[in-house]
């Protein structure tokens, strides 16, 4: 292991669980998955046949729930309509006891509501319903007291602005007060042209686009990215800590009142992005948790990297624990590490990638010399779904199937070998004569076994199929096989 990734670990370890206050602007994502294979009679548009739908807690909500899977609690403070889909959302949000609910209900609005169509991990159309207005006199005064309230016990503050109203400068205001009363960093995920409604607090964190947009002057080099962040921080008085995707964040910031202003650059790795959604969320909550755990900016920052790191590998707004970050600061061990785990982590982890509405894909097998009918399968298997798991047997229980002279290839062997190939999400070894133990733990929506099965053979077909999964078979190669490999090369040595 590196120097730097003991130094991330060790970080990561002083991780403490405490309260945070989220306030913002909060919302109910909808989403609505299909297949979007013809065309409409009626005009030249795509139609989706919907096969998934489900809801999930959206912009400062999906914060707190960032900042649940980093092992705090969170009093969310927001504003919801006094509808339908505000119990939706206070229900999901509330499912976890680590949640506690400060929204204000306002009968004069409606809760925003965002729906996604979804066809093959592309979305087709957004559509948004949603109030943007101020809010009234007495709802605002009660956003007021909440906000305060919330910072003023919060051992961090992050305040969430999608634009829609909630954040204006009575309610920063009284967050800001109650995060000094409290002692607690206040981080910022901004809006909008006006950053001087944040001054007073600890860190804001806009992209690119957004703090050159609040600076009204573009960022084309390190020149123009200096003189847009001394722009900001001469009007905030806070510090700006840009994301830059690939290029990780760029600290600016005064270690003294009167002092100058210098900046750190905090670089990342790039990775293979799947999903660009919930990395700025993620972001906000570990840097939140970080400095609230006494950890210094910069290092703080690196531990914000990760996290945004760890959510773009992952489909939907994805998930974020201590051990997703943990995987990410070992980056040169990082898919052996991410993609290996037991029937317990890989339980929770299927059960994560449904609750983002992905699909939940398992196989099994020996995959002692690998070879392309192996690589096939496993291609098939994960176009199945978003996630693919693989139960891999042990040597112990290859032995009982295969007999004494194998496997070839160790298990462990095995296990690495699967775990670069990038359409292999996760690995479990499993030492049972079948997978049946495994699958009724992980529950795949679609169970894939090869083309010399058919779905009556296929063991833990009635146990997929019992909670709304299927069966599919992935067409057979002919004369492909690990056997048919090893016979063809003793068949080519001289006796």
């Amino acid at each position: 292991m590196s120097t730097q990734a003991h130094k991330l670990e060790a970080l990561i370890r002083g991780l403490r669980p405490c309260k945070v206050a989220v306030i913002g602007d909060v919302m109910l994502d909808h989403y609505c998955k299909g297949n979007a294979d013809r065309l409409s009679p009626e005009a030249p548009i795509q139609v989706l046949d919907v096969t998934d739908e489900f809801r999930m807690p959206g912009g400062a909500a999906n914060v707190a729930m960032k900042v649940v899977g980093l092992e705090s609690r969170v009093r969310m403070v927001g504003l919801v309509g006094d509808d339908a889909t505000a119990g939706e959302l206070q229900e999901l949000l509330t499912a976890d006891p680590r949640v506690a609910d400060g929204l204000v209900r306002d009968p004069s609005r409606s809760t925003t509501l965002k729906t996604r169509f979804i066809a093959h991990n592309q979305q087709l159309l957004r559509v948004d319903r949603e109030h943007r207005a101020a809010p009234a006199g007495w709802v605002r005064e009660k956003l007021v007291r909440e906000a305060y309230a919330a910072a003023a016990e919060a051992d961090a503050v992050i305040l969430e602005d999608y634009g829609k109203g909630v954040l204006g400068p009575e309610v920063i205001a009284a967050a800001i007060r109650g995060a000094r009363k409290s002692g607690a960093p206040v981080v910022v995920d901004p809006t909008g042209r006006n950053y001087a409604r944040y001054a007073g607090s600890t860190v804001l964190t806009p992209n690119l686009k957004e703090a050159s947009l609040a600076a009204e002057r573009p960022i084309t080099d390190a020149e123009s990215l200096e003189a847009v962040a001394r722009t900001l921080v001469e009007q905030t008085g806070s510090a700006l800590a840009i994301t830059r995707e690939a290029e990780g964040i760029s600290l600016f910031r005064r270690d003294l009142p009167r002092g100058p202003i210098t900046h750190t650059h905090v670089p990342t790795m790039p990775v293979a992005v799947f999903d660009v959604t919930g990395a700025g969320d993620a972001v906000a909550a570990s840097l939140a948790i970080a400095l609230a755990s006494g950890i210094e900016m910069a290092d703080a920052c690196a531990l914000a990297n990760l996290a945004g790191r760890a959510v773009v590998r992952q489909f939907g707004v994805g998930t974020i624990s201590t051990s997703h970050l943990l995987a990410e600061a070992n980056r040169e061990q990082a898919d052996w590490m991410v993609k290996t785990a037991n029937v317990a982590a890989a339980r929770q982890r299927a059960r994560e990638i449904k609750q983002a509405g992905g699909k939940v894909v398992f196989t099994n097998g020996c995959f002692d010399i690998l070879h392309y009918g192996h690589a096939h399968l496993l291609q098939y298997a994960r176009s199945q779904g978003d996630f693919l798991i693989l139960g891999l047997n042990t040597d112990a229980s290859v032995r009982r199937f295969k007999g004494p002279s194998r496997p070839f290839v160790s298990e462990d062997q095995r296990a690495y070998m699967l775990s670069l190939y990038p359409f292999v999400d996760l690995i479990v070894l499993f030492d049972d004569d079948t997978p049946l133990n495994l699958i009724e733990a992980i529950r795949p929506d679609v169970l894939v076994k090869g083309g010399d099965y058919t779905p009556d053979t296929v063991v833990g077909r009635d146990v997929v199929e019992s909670h709304g999964g299927r069966v599919a078979i992935c067409p057979r190669l002919e004369g492909l096989s690990t056997t048919d490999l090893v016979r063809k090369i003793q068949d080519r040595i001289p006796a």
